[in-house]
């Protein structure tokens, strides 16, 4: 057993799998928190939120709440999982370089942890636990 946490062989195996489940979750329901008190203060934010893009405050801030808000619940449950992660990964990319640019790092180091966090779960994939993979074995019954 001990060999199997130290050294797993597999990343779709159970215990891998479940460890990325938690990721997904406590990550998720993290990030989700923050899109959450976006929306819920939306007509407050819309005209002060930062506009990195150029496209307007409102916007941009209707964007930045579906990437950590509507994201983060594919995100959790695994439904078009890497699909989904791009929008977290641009939104923490936005916060991180561009808006907390020139912030000490204490600052934006929240925003580097998401960024880290979803970037690496990018890479492994969300693991057996997932609705992608679920509907990717019912596809491959038919």
């Amino acid at each position: 057993m001990l060999k199997r946490f130290l050294f797993p062989s597999k990343p779709d195996g159970t215990f891998i799998s479940v460890i990325l489940l938690t990721v997904r979750v406590v990550f998720g329901i993290l990030m989700m928190n923050h899109g959450i008190d976006k929306w819920a203060n939306y007509q407050e934010l819309s005209s002060v939120f930062p506009d990195p893009l150029g496209i307007g405050s409102p916007l941009s801030l209707g964007l930045a709440i579906f990437g950590e808000l509507a994201c983060s619940m594919a995100f959790i449950i695994g439904f078009l999982y890497r699909l989904a992660m791009i929008p977290m990964i641009f939104t923490m990319c936005v916060a991180f370089f561009v808006v907390h640019g020139s912030d000490p790092f204490a600052v934006k180091e929240l925003a580097f942890v998401y960024l880290v966090v979803f970037v690496l779960m990018y890479i492994i994939g969300p693991g057996k636990f997932a609705v992608d993979r679920w509907i990717s074995k019912s596809l491959s019954r038919k």
